[in-house]
């Protein structure tokens, strides 16, 4: 028996936080908008959560140090992180979403794969539901998403940025090579600006250029990413669909814009990260026992290290503590860091840490 296509779609809000921020303010409208710290007229410390397309357009985007957003961007509207309302308003449009998949795959805050192969014959049908997705959250919650539809989760989340704000790209099957061939190398997952920088050097400049590249040379190049990328530049993407039940963890991390040896802006941007994560525990009425923090250097070399404390928590002053001790060892190397990022695991409830106390 022949095996059923699948049609996958990536669902993103657009610009989620300042969305939401905007929509309950309606005088920021048309305005510059900017979530994170406070710039404090230019000598603020941590980093931007994310900006509005007004912002955007001047330069400012998510994980950029709020002194250089407000250098950039003076006149923007800067407004602290309000986690708390940002979740709710996430898990009223996760729910309409899921309705309509036969499997559903939450990704951050803002955005979600769904497999709706059996809901569809065909991708004329798959638009229209997509549009009807689309719709059911704009009135409901008075945003809107852009989303893209396709064979599998790679064409699907390129599609859904092909034509943000508020966009809707399909792709069939048939076309995922055409519509890939012409877009920069770095539109495909995982191809980081290091990665781009050394395929422009050996002449890569297109997804089409990496599709028609020796394979061999990527392998030997690149190592398994490299085969990686190949596949991905011919369409291929294999990886499923997969729900998650339970919350198994709570992360946030950013990139800098340009990679740093400077303790003092890494540890601010800790701090934000950690502001961030526990406001989303907290939310979510769970308490923590164990703190992971992750470092990737100007090389793409990549370590965790991981904490399991004495008690259960969900304070930022406790995050803040150890995940800055954590971290202390890799800012003695005397490298450049590219990328840093806190996770917490190993959730209980607070109605049980209730009573356990």
């Amino acid at each position: 028996m022949r095996e059923k296509k699948r049609v996958i779609f990536h669902l993103d809000m657009d610009h989620f936080y300042t969305a939401v921020e905007t929509r309950e303010r309606p005088e920021l409208e048309g305005k510059p908008v900017v979530v994170g710290a406070d710039p404090k007229g230019g000598s603020g410390r941590g980093v931007v959560s994310t900006s509005n397309y007004e912002a955007r357009k001047v330069g400012v985007h998510s994980g950029m140090p709020i002194s250089r957003a407000y250098k950039l961007c003076p006149e923007a509207v800067y407004l602290p992180s309000n986690f708390p309302r940002y979740i709710e308003v996430s898990n009223k449009i996760m729910a309409t979403a899921r309705q309509y998949a036969d499997k559903f795959e939450q990704w951050g805050i803002d955005e979600a794969f769904l497999d709706v192969s059996s809901r569809v014959k065909n991708y004329a049908e798959a638009k229209a539901l997509a549009q009807r997705i689309k719709r059911e959250i704009s009135q409901k919650e008075h945003l809107t998403c852009s989303i893209g539809v396709g064979p599998n989760k790679l064409i699907a989340k390129i599609g859904s940025d092909y034509q943000k704000p508020n966009g809707l790209t399909v792709v069939k099957e048939e076309d995922a090579e055409k519509f890939l061939q012409p877009l920069p190398v770095r539109k495909l997952l995982w191809v980081g600006r290091k990665t781009e920088a050394k395929l422009k050097a050996m002449g890569v400049e297109t997804i089409g250029d990496l599709a028609r590249f020796d394979p061999s040379v990527l392998a030997e190049t690149f190592g398994v990413a490299g085969t990686q990328m190949y596949r991905m530049a011919h369409g291929v993407d294999r990886s499923e669909v997969e729900e998650r039940t339970a919350v198994k963890s709570v992360s946030h991390e950013t990139t800098f814009e340009e990679d740093t040896d400077d303790a003092e802006a890494v540890l601010n941007a800790l701090d934000a990260l950690a502001e961030e994560v526990t406001m989303e525990v907290q939310s979510q009425r769970l308490f923590f026992k164990t703190v992971t923090v992750k470092v990737r250097f100007e090389n793409f070399e990549t370590h965790t290290r991981s904490r399991t404390l004495q008690f259960m928590t969900n304070r930022p002053q406790d995050l803040k503590k150890h995940a800055k001790e954590l971290l202390a060892p890799y800012l003695r190397v005397n490298r450049k860091i590219r990328l840093i990022g806190v996770r917490v695991s190993t959730f209980v409830s607070a109605e049980k840490q209730q009573t356990l106390c």
